[in-house]
């Protein structure tokens, strides 16, 4: 088996070498044309036409999403999915890098399939998930089955610390509103109770809440509607608001802490109130350590050496939390630009179609396929990789 693996490796790496240039010039076309949450009409066609094109079975609109897509070569288990981004963020591009996912997915799935041995039993998925950067599209598609039955689910994602685990914590918004009764200000004050009110004194008391919250956990919001007039006084204000947490759990608890504190300022304004999820949920990210280990060393050979995340430090949210939920799955980070860098920026965006980003983006698709490579042909590391899933939480606890 060492010997085998070790030979389906070096095939992956003459595989990955013989398309880079046609993965960089994939990754430089959907650079130059940023498409947005469940409008990457021609992102979607790109990436499935290239699959379809080297003889995978491509299912479009997967999971009722009109810019989703799971291509797959082979059949049953065991089953293993590349994950490929590719929502731009509006106003800014690529600024998170979602090309390079995108590109990095396609060729490790194109390179694993092109180097296991004729008769391999199982199979490998390339799923298109739109929406990462607000929709949801990967929570959508678990919700809708697509990875029921896969065995691991690898991405790598671009940023300025080369980690081989992400500290991803749990999202929501939820909608906060209030309703008062409209008077005139002047002419009938004390008739009137004060929607807006109520609203500005809930960030208030989320105020003194925020104080008192655990590490990583923390709400953030605005005011979406505050009245319509100066001379009325507001019979409804609505405010939106965005709750992270550590872990999917503390986020729950977030969450009736919020609708808590709506309640009581409603009790104590005379103003009822309504507490609704205004987005889909993210939850925290469950690395697989065992298959982030062999990302990881894979990755070494290039020279891209991987260390665990800095403690305290989080890294945003991402809807590969929902997958990891599931089954196991990675999401490590690859310096493309500086750690003094921030990523959702112009420099990140430019960072992303630099020289340094093409050879992460090499360098990564060359580890996917290996780890794939290892999650097909090694039974006991699939094993390991369910038995150990998820056993630390974005913390490193």
């Amino acid at each position: 088996m060492v010997r085998r693996l070790d030979d389906v490796h070096q095939a992956v790496r003459k595989e990955v070498s013989a398309r880079a240039d046609a993965l960089w010039e994939v990754a430089l076309r959907l650079h130059g044309d940023p498409e947005y949450a469940f409008a990457e009409h021609r992102a979607a066609a790109l990436l499935s036409g290239e699959l379809e094109r080297a003889g995978f079975a491509v299912e479009r609109e997967a999971a009722g999403l009109p810019t989703a897509f799971a291509a797959r070569s082979g059949r049953g288990r065991p089953a293993v999915a590349l994950l490929l981004e590719y929502d731009a963020l509006p106003g800014l591009g690529h600024a998170c890098g979602h090309n390079l996912i995108a590109a990095a997915g396609l060729g490790a799935a194109l390179a694993v399939r092109a180097a296991l041995p004729e008769g391999t039993a199982g199979s490998v998925l390339a799923v298109g998930t739109p929406a990462e950067e607000g929709g949801g599209g990967k929570a959508l598609q678990v919700e809708a089955g697509l990875f029921d039955g896969v065995d691991a689910a690898l991405m790598f994602h671009p940023g300025v610390y080369s980690w081989a685990r992400a500290p991803l914590t749990a999202q929501v918004q939820y909608r906060v509103a209030f309703h008062g009764r409209a008077a005139h200000p002047t002419g009938s004050p004390t008739e009137g109770i004060d929607a807006l009110a109520a609203l500005v004194e809930l960030f208030n008391v989320l105020a003194v809440l925020g104080r008192r919250l655990p590490q990583a956990s923390h709400v953030q919001g605005i005011v979406t509607h505050g009245g319509t007039a100066t001379n009325i006084v507001p019979e409804y204000a609505e405010g939106l608001f965005g709750l992270r947490a550590a872990t999917t759990g503390a986020l729950e608890e977030l969450t009736e802490q919020l609708r808590g504190c709506a309640e009581g300022v409603a009790r104590a304004t005379g103003t009822t109130t309504q507490v609704e999820r205004a987005t889909v949920r993210y939850e925290h990210f469950r690395d697989s350590e065992v298959l982030s280990e062999r990302f990881a060393r894979h990755l070494a050979r290039a020279g891209i050496a991987l260390t665990p995340p800095e403690p305290g430090v989080f890294l945003g949210s991402s809807d590969i939390g929902n997958v990891s939920a599931r089954l196991p799955a990675i999401h490590p980070f690859v310096a493309i630009m500086d750690a003094d860098g921030s990523d959702h920026t112009p420099e990140f965006a430019a960072a992303a179609a630099s020289d340094r980003a093409r050879e992460v983006l090499l360098a990564a698709t060359e580890a996917l396929a290996c780890t794939a490579a290892d999650v097909l042909l090694c039974p006991e590391l699939r094993e390991q990789a369910w038995a150990r899933r998820g056993e630390t939480d974005p913390a490193g606890r």
